[in-house]
């Protein structure tokens, strides 16, 4: 036997046929045919044992003469389409009956053998068959993956950072883990969120988002749990909350930092019991997935009192910090290229490689939002220019240069560096009123690195 027959039996040797035939001789012969070509057969003598023999052994082509004692071959077929739409059936007809294996095809079987048969033709069909049916699954695979694969077309960026998110994207989305997403504003945490969405297998279900600081505190409870008619003054109907609108979907969450402190226990519990008690009514049982995001320093908030720390664990399973702008500056060219060709309303619109140097070396501290916001502008003020310096704005243009060399002046003979940074902390913590959150937002660094700073230099608020 060749290497590649043995490897086609041993692969044969994992998918099943169910063979169902009341004539003995031919059952046998049949049954050897299979085997020997590397097939696990299962056979039966009637009907009704071909059935339990499919409910218990699920193969995934069954093979049945029509013409049986007690139950036909066309009940056999009904029942097993009906129970397992996906598998193949043959029928056996004799060489005079080929309008029955038509009204059989018909009723779904997958193709027919006529009697007498050569073990070739057996062969054959079988094989197709299965070809079909690895076909068919391969079909399936590609489309789960196409829709579940996460769209990045609205999110820009080469550099390493952003690839570093766009990693962890793809690998949380498929999963129900709950998600924090931390960064400035202007960073696209939504757009972050909804990817997510997009890439699980919640995808053809709801996205529900609510920004939980644009609402005000006393109508934030009812907007996240609903209420029911009567439940205070105006409320003349029940309206479901966002918890139930996005019931089988994902939930977005968005300046989690901002909720009040007496929402949070409700929340919490939501997320632990997966049930929602509207005001007025009763609880209602959902399932959401939860991504939530915030700007601010949650970690700081804890230590404040202002955030629970069980709510906080409960939303942090899976961390995705968005690096600011200015941490990405190769990624401007790129955005300021992708946002001239989705405003612009005619042909493309050129800009010169100073005006991307300008807008490259210009901090962001209205970060991707800000950029967007500036590009349209230019858009729409310069229609049909090529975009150059002068097109920037203002505060572009002259910002790097006229504070170029103006942050510290340094004396001729020198200055110790640790010295520079060390007074540079102390400074922003006194013009922050040693508010730890807002001094490091004043230095562009994380808080941790700021702590850090006080630490190695043993700064202390007086």
């Amino acid at each position: 036997m060749s290497v590649e027959r043995s490897r086609t039996r041993k692969t044969n040797r994992s998918r099943k046929v169910l063979l169902i035939d009341d004539d003995a001789s031919l059952r046998r012969v049949t049954e050897y045919s299979l085997h020997s070509a590397g097939f696990n057969v299962l056979s039966a003598a009637d009907g009704k044992q071909g059935l339990a023999s499919f409910r218990m052994d699920c193969p995934e082509v069954v093979i049945t003469d029509i013409q049986m004692p007690g139950m036909s071959g066309y009940e056999v077929l009904r029942q097993i389409k009906n129970e397992r739409p996906e598998t193949l059936v043959i029928v056996i007809t004799a060489h005079s009956s080929v309008e029955k294996a038509v009204e059989a095809m018909k009723q779904g079987a997958h193709d027919y053998l006529s009697k007498p048969f050569s073990r070739d033709e057996l062969l054959i069909v079988v094989e197709k068959a299965f070809a079909l049916l690895g076909l068919q699954q391969e079909n399936r695979r590609l489309r789960d993956e196409l829709e579940h694969q996460v769209d990045f077309s609205h999110m820009v960026g080469i550099s390493d950072v952003m690839q570093d998110v766009f990693d962890v994207v793809r690998r949380v989305a498929p999963t129900e883990a709950s998600v924090l997403i931390t960064g400035e504003s202007g960073t696209g945490k939504e757009l972050i969120a909804r990817a997510i969405h997009q890439g699980g297998a919640r995808s053809k279900e709801p996205f529900v988002a609510i920004n939980c600081a644009a609402i005000p505190a006393t109508l934030l409870e009812s907007e996240l749990f609903g209420h029911v008619r009567g439940a205070f003054t105006g409320a003349v109907r029940d309206r479901a909350g966002k918890f139930e609108q996005a019931d089988g979907g994902t939930l977005f969450l968005d300046e989690i930092g901002e909720m009040p402190l007496e929402l949070q226990p409700k929340v919490l519990r939501v997320l632990q019991e997966m049930e929602v008690e509207p005001l007025g009514g009763l609880s209602r049982s959902v399932n959401v997935r939860i991504v939530a995001a915030t700007n601010q320093d949650i970690e700081f908030a804890l230590e404040e009192g202002r955030f629970r720390e069980d709510l906080y664990y409960r939303l942090n399973v899976i961390p995705i910090e968005l690096p600011p702008l200015r941490k990405r500056a190769e990624d401007v060219p790129l955005l300021v290229r992708h946002f001239l060709e989705r405003f612009r309303t005619a042909a493309p619109i050129e800009i010169s490689a100073a005006a991307l140097e300008g807008l490259a070396s210009y901090s962001w501290p209205g970060n991707v939002r800000e950029l967007q916001n500036a590009v349209q502008r230019m858009v729409v003020l310069y229609h049909g220019e090529k975009l150059d310096l002068q097109h920037l704005p203002k505060k572009i243009i002259s910002g790097p240069s006229s504070s170029r060399g103006q942050i510290v002046k340094l004396p001729a003979d020198g200055y110790s560096l640790e010295t520079i940074e060390k007074e540079v902390v102390v400074q922003a913590l006194e013009h922050n009123d040693w508010n730890q959150t807002r001094a490091a937002a004043f230095l562009q660094v994380p808080r941790h690195t700021l702590i850090y700073r006080m630490e190695k230099y043993d700064i202390k608020k007086p």
